[in-house]
């Protein structure tokens, strides 16, 4: 049985995080956990060095899926991050980036799901 491909990663890395720096406010710190790699190998993306590889590559498309969801769904960038930002009583009174920086990237998309349902919690 053979692993399914990586996704592709429309734009380069470095691309990808500042549109998500801009787009969704999350920081450095956000992203090492939310793609689960250490600080170096960020480093090496922002400058072109290295590519993230199937895992990385996966959560990294995945974030940058959310992020065009939260900016459609959201009057733009600027609400879309202050949901991002704001405690949530879905996700036990986290924020939602508090999730992300865990790697918890289901746990917003369900939030976002309720959100966009019209249930209040």
């Amino acid at each position: 049985m053979s692993a399914s491909p990586a996704p592709q990663l429309e734009m380069t890395p470095r691309q990808a995080l500042n549109r998500l720096e801009s787009d969704l406010g999350l920081t450095a710190k956000d992203l090492l956990g939310a793609l689960s790699v250490d600080l170096r190998t960020l480093d090496r993306w922002l400058n072109g060095e290295t590519c993230p590889q199937r895992e990385a590559r996966r959560r990294l498309v995945e974030l940058l899926a959310l992020s065009q969801r939260l900016c459609e769904a959201f009057e733009g960038p600027d609400d879309a991050r202050e949901w991002l930002h704001a405690s949530s009583r879905y996700l036990g009174g986290i924020t939602p980036a508090e999730a992300v920086r865990s790697g918890r990237l289901d746990c917003i998309e369900a939030a976002f799901e309720v959100l966009e349902s019209g249930i209040s919690v």
